[in-house]
């Protein structure tokens, strides 16, 4: 079952209107579905059902003590479905979880089950059963299938953790002392975490290549970044640390003094700007002409937009409010950041971000004025 899985990754409550993810405050997971997903029914308690894009479906059911295992919920839902798939159970993030491969009737899909956080001083685990399934024969829609249910985030920890299907599909290995771009810095980094986060990236690429033409193309471009910062956050978080760290320790104003904080903000954002606009530019136009996050941190390589969301986020480790903003019409990226000083401004989310361009060697807040026209532009927020 598991080469199934790998060949969709590789190849192939209500939701609110502009792409936000899903919160439930009394589970306490999330979920960011594709777009084009919508409320249908439940009692938004313990039952959702969402239907989606070509007729697809998407189930969710929390059990909180039916089953004494995860193994008698699975086979009491086999049972009644009559389903003739497989079932796997391995470890995420310290939960057990399962994934089944759904086939009944001229139906195929999905099923993923995760152990959600307990109540304190319960011994019951509830436990998240999500479906995901639709028409047989519809191989374009496993990749709906898998990134939906590869949305799921058990708890606040796993909302900056790579999904479920991804770390069953590809599981990280060990970690290993890997030398960042910066001269001289090292930072220990998982052995398959730079295959696995381009293996997402390209998955959701062609995910949002089914919106490119809808009206919802936005929300789709915007889930698509969020998918990548998500997967991406554990898997550079010691390179984030070390250069962080790195950067910190130099951080004098003119006097020779420690900077205060908006002025130590505004200069950790400069060094992490000069970082990544010393990359080697990079296109590909064969895919996603994304680079993954541990290979542009680590070979100092990577478009405007990777290099933008590595800046963003080296910038949110350092809990400075970021995010980034991309244009269809420029084709191009850049980063916000929400610290003080002069420089272009953009304004998004109620806050007016100052503006960061990661391609050319150019001060922090300075952009070209072909391409200034703000309607051109879409802010990604990443953060609550």
């Amino acid at each position: 079952m598991k080469n199934k899985i790998l060949l969709f990754l590789l190849f192939s409550i209500l939701i609110p209107a502009f792409a936000e993810p899903l919160y439930s405050a009394q589970w306490g997971f999330s979920l960011d579905l594709p777009e084009g997903y919508y409320f249908a029914e439940g009692n938004n308690v313990d039952r959702f059902s969402f239907r989606g894009p070509d007729e697809t479906l998407f189930d969710i059911r929390i059990y909180n003590g039916t089953f004494q295992t995860m193994k008698d919920m699975v086979d009491d839902v086999n049972r009644r479905l009559g389903n003739r798939g497989d079932t796997v159970f391995f470890e995420y993030s310290s939960k057990l979880a399962s994934l089944t491969e759904l086939i009944f009737g001229d139906t195929y899909g999905w099923a993923l089950c995760v152990e959600l956080e307990g109540a304190e001083n319960s011994s019951v685990i509830p436990m998240l059963l999500a479906l995901s399934y639709g028409q047989a024969g519809r191989d374009d829609l496993n990749l709906l299938h898998m990134s939906a249910l590869d949305s799921i985030a058990p708890s606040e920890a796993e909302r900056r953790y790579p999904g479920p299907i991804m770390i069953y599909g590809f599981p990280r290995g060990e970690l290993q002392r890997t030398s960042l771009a910066a001269a001289g810095l090292g930072a220990m980094i998982r052995e398959n975490d730079a295959e696995a986060a381009q293996v997402l990236i390209e998955r959701e690429f062609a995910v949002l290549r089914r919106y490119l033409f809808l009206e919802n193309w936005q929300e789709a471009w915007t889930r698509y970044y969020r998918a990548i910062y998500r997967d991406s956050w554990d898997r550079i978080a010691d390179a984030m640390f070390q250069l962080e760290r790195h950067w910190n320790v130099n951080i004098i104003n003119s006097q020779g003094n420690i900077a205060n904080n908006a002025d130590a903000e505004r200069m950790l954002a400069e060094k992490a700007l000069a970082f990544v606009q010393g990359f080697e530019y990079e296109r590909d136009f064969s895919g996603s002409d994304f680079t993954n996050l541990v290979t542009a941190v680590t070979e100092g390589r990577g478009d405007c937009d990777s290099r933008a969301m590595l800046w963003a986020m080296i910038l949110a480790h350092a809990d400075i409010r970021s995010a980034i903003m991309v244009s269809r019409n420029h084709n191009h990226a850049m980063g916000l950041a929400d610290i003080a000083g002069t420089g272009a401004r953009f304004e998004a989310d109620g806050t007016r971000w100052l503006v960061a361009e990661t391609t050319d060697r150019v001060d922090l807040g300075l952009i070209a004025q072909d391409v200034s026209d703000i309607e051109s532009w879409l802010g990604i927020m990443f953060e609550d």
